[in-house]
């Protein structure tokens, strides 16, 4: 006889609901056979096709990000030094001031961020070494990455700008035009500034491309952040996703590789921040986005299509992109209507751009 003591307990997990931000996860050219042609994703499609879609309004991935936690007018500038593991962003008003190539383009300025060319940390240490000798009255630059600089302000003023990925590889000549602004004229005197540095002038000689601007966002002061909670932990090498987390005292780790990895430490309400996309359609590199979705798929969609219902039990897609901040939720007792086809991804994409012509 066996007692009852003797047998193995089961312990009830609790149900998981895993939040997924994707930002760019749709490609924008419906088109785009190189892209989205013969493009195979067994998961993501099942997963879609049983989803409800709630499609928003077009916002930048860094607004996104910062409504998860209840942030309608993020002090990103603050967050993301915070993320970046600085001291100083517990300290003054803080704005992300980003080096940007600016360049004519058939009658158009078009923009490019730090990520589009090559800077080294040298150069990054001796322009802004050089800016906060000439505009010490106006604050103080800080260089993070030489590519993601901060300017803390002496004194605070109200410099409201898009995020620098809504206008990275874009036009931006009506965000130039914004004089009303209380930055607007000190950032003309920046850009002449710039013009004849000796960095720039060495970089001119090699044919690379001149920091011949900045893009100032994101300002405010790290109290300002009142982040709601609302996820059991976040995962991201993002820095202003790792400021937000120690903002709002989350627990923080790095992303992980599959969904396997996630679960062993996921809690009830994970958040999984995947900019790889993003980065790709910034810098237009199809062929880099396309194998980063097939990683997703491989590592993420179609093992998620395996564990609803058991491991996991609802699933949030968020996803901005071209076609405006679309948010799939798919529930556990989705799998189990058969019925539902899903399209492909270019029939996705395709079925996106239709709906926003009407």
């Amino acid at each position: 006889m066996v007692h009852s003591s003797a047998l193995p307990s089961r312990v009830r997990q609790h149900p998981v609901h895993i939040t997924l931000l994707v930002p760019e996860l749709i490609w924008p050219e419906p088109s785009d056979q190189f892209t989205l042609g013969k493009l195979a994703a067994p998961g993501f499609e099942w997963l879609i096709a049983r989803a409800q879609l709630d499609r928003q309004p077009r916002l930048p991935f860094e607004t996104s990000l910062g409504k998860l936690f209840g942030l309608e007018a993020a002090p990103f500038g603050a967050l993301r030094l915070l993320g970046e593991g600085h001291a100083p962003a517990n300290e003054g008003h803080w704005l992300c001031a980003d080096p940007v190539h600016m360049r004519f383009h058939q009658e158009r300025i078009i923009l490019a961020d730090a990520g589009a060319f090559e800077l080294d940390d040298t150069e990054a240490q001796a322009l802004t070494a050089s800016l906060n000798k000439e505009f010490a009255d106006i604050g103080q630059f800080h260089v993070a990455n030489a590519k993601r600089w901060y300017l803390r302000l002496n004194v605070a003023v109200n410099h409201p700008v898009e995020p620098i990925s809504s206008v990275a590889g874009r036009r931006v000549d009506g965000e130039l035009s914004g004089g009303a602004l209380p930055l607007t004229r000190w950032l003309n005197e920046v850009q002449m500034f710039l013009h004849g540095h000796p960095v720039n002038e060495n970089r001119e000689s090699q044919g690379k491309p001149v920091i011949n601007s900045l893009w100032l966002w994101g300002g405010g002061k790290l109290d300002e952040a009142q982040c709601a909670v609302g996820h059991s932990a976040i995962f991201s090498d993002n820095p202003l996703a790792i400021g937000i987390a120690r903002a709002a005292g989350i627990p923080l780790h790095a992303k992980p590789a599959n969904l396997a990895a996630l679960l062993t430490q996921a809690g009830e309400s994970p958040l999984v921040v995947f900019d790889q996309l993003l980065f790709d359609i910034l810098y237009e590199n199809s062929e880099g986005w396309r194998d980063d979705f097939n990683a997703l798929e491989s590592n993420w969609f179609l093992p998620l299509k395996n564990a609803l219902g058991k491991q996991v039990d609802r699933i949030t897609l968020l996803a901005p992109t071209v076609y405006g901040e679309l948010r799939y939720t798919i529930n556990a007792g989705e799998r189990w209507k058969f019925w539902k086809k899903g399209g492909s991804v270019q029939a996705i994409a395709q079925a996106l751009a239709g709906n926003e012509s009407k």
